[in-house]
């Protein structure tokens, strides 16, 4: 069994025009920075529910995904590469004063899907969390990428089991990239002002959870092929121990993941005990 936890997916952002922070010195660098911009507001208004795009018009957009979550995948392949390329020139210039202010002033803001410290019942909207740092922006968008991969593997998984656990594998991928190389460069800032995504261990259990997953759909086509009794119980155990790993995460008491959702510990606890 899969774990029923759909909501790292329900992430927020506040808009960002790179072009309106950053200083352009000739047209290509501002065609860029406006590009850059552009692939970013269809992001935004995805997730944000602001998109007044109809479904034919998205469909044509992404070249002719009908499904949702392929759609957004596409989205975000066409941002990530121009995200990246942006902090590769920023890198080489990341002492000067003048960069710094830009970030700054970029206010990167997203709002948790995880965090426990929500608005209660939603009434106050959600919290959003500013990280001056550019690397918070690609985080957070890495985030969503996984997420989202894991929805589609999901979504395929009644009729797909293969490329199913192909992809909940490559959302395992990004998470354990997260952790390891991505987050690690704002560890310094306290617990209190990132979001429980923004952390090396928050990623980790995602990895988990997306390995479990991914264990839990090989089941299903073993399964299908009348695998003997002792190998299922391999796989099975298989998934426990990736769930057991993500518990220890979650219950060791580190300071980045005392402010993660009850409802992510439940689910784990809930799929540890099915049969």
């Amino acid at each position: 069994m899969m774990l029923p936890f759909p909501d790292p997916a329900k992430l927020k952002t506040r808009k960002i025009v790179f072009e309106d922070v950053f200083a352009a010195l000739d047209p290509c660098t501002l065609e860029q920075l406006k590009e850059l911009s552009s692939k970013r507001r269809v992001i935004e208004e995805t997730i944000n529910d602001t998109s007044s795009i109809t479904e034919a018009i998205a469909r044509e957009m992404s070249g002719g995904l009908t499904s949702k979550a392929e759609q957004d995948l596409h989205k975000l392949k066409e941002y990530l590469p121009l995200l990246g390329n942006l902090i590769f020139h920023l890198d080489a210039i990341s002492r000067n004063r003048q960069v710094i202010h830009w970030i700054s002033n970029l206010r990167i803001q997203w709002s948790s899907a995880l965090g426990s410290s929500l608005s209660l019942l939603n009434l106050m909207g959600a919290k959003y969390f500013q990280l001056n740092n550019i690397r918070f922006e690609l985080g957070m968008t890495l985030f969503l990428y996984g997420a989202i991969l894991r929805e589609r593997a999901c979504e395929i998984s009644p009729v797909a089991l293969v490329q199913s656990a192909t992809l909940f594998r490559e959302a395992a991928g990004v998470y354990l990239y997260l952790s390891q190389e991505v987050l690690p460069s704002f560890h310094s800032a306290n617990a209190g002002q990132k979001p429980p995504e923004a952390t090396s261990s928050v990623a980790s259990v995602m990895n988990l959870i997306c390995l479990a997953d991914a264990q839990a759909v090989t089941i299903r086509k073993a399964e299908e092929k009348k695998a003997t009794v002792g190998l299922l119980a391999k796989l099975h155990y298989g998934v426990a121990e990736f769930l057991i790993e993500a518990s220890g995460i979650l219950y060791s008491g580190n300071e980045e993941v005392k402010d993660v959702s009850p409802r992510l510990f439940v689910s784990i606890q809930a799929i540890r005990s099915s049969p």
